[in-house]
């Protein structure tokens, strides 16, 4: 069947003399579009209609193709098929509701496709009458919030609305939503949060919503959605959005689990052993789970705006291990937002499980840092990079917020396997995030190079260095760890520099790693823990000088020469003073150390003894710390 014969509904093709035949519901769709009544002559014309599959590219298409004087006909016609659209969403048949709610899909977007410069209140008086607009819009959620018995089900109201944030790609184009803006139901999102048992229900629904109608023109205009916001003060509240938050993030870190549990047994993981690498790949995308982009949305706007969530963040709830109970199933359908999980309903009507003293608890931020462990493994995939991305931008814009609470003790939960087992049982918070930053630092050299999530792993650790001077906390982690990495990354960077240089601004990176030995070489001492740390900082310098001289032969070449990364390579050569200065008043210290003695290879412990004696002679440039912020807030 070809592509035209698909799009009008055609069943076949016959002879030119013969009418084609076109599928039911096309006729019914044509029906609609005609001046007269449909029901008219067929009063049940409406019930059969939603019994029936949407062609939803024939519906798009005929919507679009009505001029200005037909819209002004089938106006009547129009406004009956949203109004028994909505009307079927109360029903109990659910191929209906389904059937329904894409045909509501169609009708936005064919709409909207046909009238995109026109005001939102004109596309709302062409769908449904102006006149009748907050009686779809806004009552029936506002009333199904406030009230018992209602005719509309909250389930269905909560995805109406939310069918309207995403008729277009880009939600700020979304002109319908300016009657969201003028007619709040902010008070009835609150509501749903609040209750116990609605938030069980819809309040994962309720949450997506508030996140789409927060970004709707949110730096274009005042949305009242972002100043409401940010003065929720309410604990109930704050606490069901937290927990609606926590619960899906949990859920999406069970079913990883689960997933890695099931590859890890059986007789696909015997077979995989057996055949050697050959399944590896498809071993891999067993463990690909969908990710959840719109809740890290919510979640990430609510740190942001309301200062009264940042204490959710650490509230404790025990950690079960959730049992995969079958959920009722409910058809897809097109109001379910692209890359989200929502949560087990049995998990969000409990608001007050029972504690076990032997059960570990958690809480939000630590589930959350175990969803980005998860993500951040493989950033190949759209949707977990997306993810990745809104993981790094929350800690790096919240990072002053959130650290306080990085002090609590954690019982690492890893997703993978280590090349070493440090076998520490409980450790800070922090010791976490910056494993995790290492991990990805060292795992994503790759030929698509992820510019912008390296760029905000690096200024995360920044930040988490100048809260530890500015405190003067001492935390005991293997920083050599960390530091090999960073080296790994510039030589990663000066071995694909005419590669990567076509696509980024590799001077940026490198400067920002500079400056992190800068400020380990400057104010280490205030929050490295031992003086043993600074002689292994300054071994791994000069065990690695050979990275550190080519870096600055590279760029003292591009900053010499006139071209685009003339003033970008200059800074990094200053920041390379200190670096310099170390291996510059060491090499020839240990090379006459290992002439004298006669030895062709000194140990690290020679190293180290060396570097001790010498230490204190080494003139520094000592950069302040407004230089140094100075120059990672450049990509903030």
């Amino acid at each position: 069947m070809s592509q035209v014969e698909k799009k009008a509904g055609l069943l076949r093709r016959t002879s030119s003399s013969k009418k084609t035949l076109k599928e039911k519901v096309v006729l019914m769709y044509d029906e609609i579009f005609a001046k007269e009544d449909p029901a008219k002559n067929n009063p049940r014309f409406w019930d059969e209609l939603f019994l029936m599959k949407v062609n939803l590219e024939y519906l798009e298409s005929k919507l679009e193709t009505v001029d200005g004087e037909e819209v002004q006909r089938i106006q009547y016609n129009i406004n009956s098929l949203f109004h028994h659209c909505v009307q079927a969403l109360g029903e109990e048949h659910q191929i209906k509701v389904v059937n329904a709610l894409q045909t509501l899909c169609a009708l936005f977007r064919g709409v909207h496709q046909k009238n995109k410069s026109a005001s939102g209140f004109d596309i709302i008086n062409m769908l449904m009458g102006f006149d009748k607009a907050e009686k779809y819009l806004i009552t029936p959620f506002k009333r199904k919030c406030f009230c018992i018995n209602y005719s509309y089900k909250l389930k269905n109201v909560t995805n109406l609305v939310k069918l309207y944030s995403q008729v277009t790609d880009n939600i700020s184009q979304n002109t319908i939503l300016e009657y969201v803006m003028i007619n709040s139901i902010f008070e009835a999102i609150l509501q749903v949060l609040s209750d116990v048992s609605s938030r069980g229900q819809h309040g994962y629904d309720a949450v997506v919503l508030l996140a789409l109608l927060v970004n709707y023109r949110k730096y274009e205009s005042v949305n009242p959605y972002i100043v409401k916001l940010s003065i929720v003060d309410d604990e109930p509240t704050l606490d069901g959005m937290g927990m609606v938050v926590h619960q899906a993030l949990t859920e999406y870190n069970r079913q990883y689990k689960d997933k890695e549990e099931e590859h890890q047994g059986g007789f696909f993981s015997t077979l995989t052993s057996m055949m050697g690498n050959m399944f590896i790949a498809d071993a891999d995308e067993k463990l690909s789970v969908q990710t959840n982009e719109a809740i890290l949305l919510a979640l990430y706007e609510a740190v942001l705006l309301n200062r009264n969530f940042i204490t959710v963040l650490a509230q404790s709830h025990p950690e079960i291990d959730i049992a995969a109970t079958p959920t009722p199933t409910n058809p897809t359908t097109p109001t379910t937002p692209l890359g989200t999980t929502p949560p087990s309903l049995d998990m969000m009507n409990n608001p007050e499980l029972p504690l076990d003293p032997n059960l570990q608890t958690s809480n939000l931020l630590i589930t959350f840092l175990k969803y980005a462990s998860i993500v951040m493994q493989d950033t190949k995939d759209e949707h977990r990079l997306n993810s990745a991305r809104l993981c790094l931008i929350i800690l790096t814009y919240n990072f002053d917020k959130l650290f306080p609470f990085f002090s609590s003790v954690f019982k690492p939960m890893r997703h993978r396997k280590k090349a070493v087992d440090k076998n520490i049982p409980s450790r800070p918070l922090v010791c976490a995030l910056l494993d995790l930053m290492v991990e990805f630092i060292v795992t994503h050299m790759m030929k698509d190079f992820p510019m912008d999530l390296y760029l905000r792993c690096v200024q995360i650790i920044h930040k988490l260095l100048c809260y530890q001077k500015k405190c003067r906390i001492r935390l005991h982690y293997t920083w050599r760890e960390l530091w090999s990495a960073l080296i790994n990354l510039l030589k990663f960077l000066l071995s694909n520099e005419t590669t990567l240089l076509a696509k980024h601004n590799i001077f940026q990176l490198a400067l920002l790693v500079v400056n992190l030995f800068n400020m380990f070489i400057t104010y280490g001492d205030t929050f490295l823990p031992t003086s043993n740390s600074y002689d292994e900082l300054y071994y791994e310098i000069v065990r690695m000088h050979q990275v550190f001289d080519n870096l600055y032969c590279m760029v003292l070449r591009v900053s010499t020469n006139t071209g685009q990364w003339k003033e970008a390579a200059s800074k990094v050569t200053h920041a390379l003073i200190n670096v310099r200065a170390i291996i510059n008043h060491f090499n020839p210290k240990i090379e006459s150390y290992a002439a004298v003695n006669h030895i062709s290879q000194l140990s690290e412990e020679q190293v180290r003894s060396i570097s001790l004696n010498v230490r204190k002679n080494v003139s520094l440039n000592t950069l302040s710390q407004d230089v140094l912020l100075k120059e990672f807030s450049t990509i903030s």
